[in-house]
Parts: structure tokens; sequence; C-alpha cells
């Protein structure tokens, strides 16, 4: 059995990385999503195991402290992370395996494993990112603005990734991403 590939998806929020790794997972057959960890509240129709593990504070750092995690952050005053061990398994088992996570983690995970294929989605513009965040109607003013804030560092970081893709067209950028996966 060959050994698998680890993929970082990242970029801004909003600018569709959720939507673009749901819709490769029917296109590349040997495609896992890797479930991350958090502290944050689950929003509307999120499931535990599903979409995240959510965690309490306190276990999540005790999760740090037993080095659980392939990579962790505080992100807009939450804690998420990636559980190490699932994704071990996975990549043993010759997988391709996706970690959708922000651009802080990304280089950690690259940091212990080099051989990481780093992919970035970047929006169109920052006025159509700002119009996706505020089109889903899950977050505050606040985080919205926070994400904003937070957006241009991330694009600015971009140029360190492998690949990046701009989701103006979700068609295109989808078949960008399976070619990227399946290189």
């Amino acid at each position: 059995m060959s050994q698998g590939r680890l993929f970082c998806i990242s970029g801004p929020s909003g600018a569709g990385k959720g939507t673009l790794v749901e819709r490769v997972l029917g296109l590349v057959p040997d495609a896992w999503v890797s479930v991350s960890a958090t502290t944050r509240k689950p929003r509307v129709g999120e499931v535990d195991g599903v979409h995240y593990f959510f965690m309490t504070e306190q276990e999540f750092t005790e999760t740090i402290d037993e080095d659980g995690f392939i990579e962790w952050a505080r992100v807009h005053s939450n804690f998420y992370g990636t559980p190490i061990a699932p994704i071990r398994e996975h990549v043993a088992a010759g997988d391709c395996v996706l970690l959708e996570i922000d651009v802080q983690g990304a280089f950690q995970v690259r940091d212990k494993i080099p051989e990481t294929t780093l992919v970035f989605i970047a929006p169109p513009s920052m006025e159509e990112l700002e119009a996706r965040l505020r089109g889903r109607g899950t977050d505050a003013p606040e985080v919205i603005d926070q994400r904003l804030q937070n957006a241009q560092a991330e694009i600015d970081a971009s140029h360190d990734y492998d690949y990046v893709i701009v989701n103006d067209d979700l068609d295109r950028a989808t078949a960008e991403l399976v070619s990227v996966l399946q290189s």
C-alpha cells in the first residue's frame, strides 16, 4: 500500500474552503477530510464529530499537553486544532488527507511534515469576501469585522503556499483543486 499525501487547505473565512472541499470529496475517491477540534460554540446545524469536535477549553488544553494535535492555534478568541492520530492513520492507509485549517496551522503542519502541500483559497476581492461573510448571517458584526481584518494578513501569506486558487467561479475552482489533489 502506498503512502498517502497530506494537503492543507487555507484561506480567509468566507473564501469558500468548505464548499470546495465538500465538492472534491465526490470527485477524488481516496480523499478524506480531517475533523478539527474547537472551543467555539456550534453553529446551527453543526454536529459534534462531523463538522468539528466541540471541546471545552479545559479539554482542549489537556489535549495540547498530551501532544494530541498536529497543529493548534487561538483564532478569533477560540481554540482550533487538528487531532494527529487520525491524520497518521489515513496517510498510512494511502489516503489523500485534507486539512481545512487557517494559515498559522498550515505552517505548523508543514514544519512538522515538510512534504505537506499547501493550497490557498482566495476570494475574488475583499468586497466579495465581505459580502459573503455578511450574507451568511452567522456572525455578529464585530466578528465579521475581525475576520476581515485578519483576511488581508492571510492573503499576504498566500505567497508561501504551493498553490493559490481564486474562488471566483465555483466549477473552475473545484476543477483546479481536484487537479492539485490528483497531481
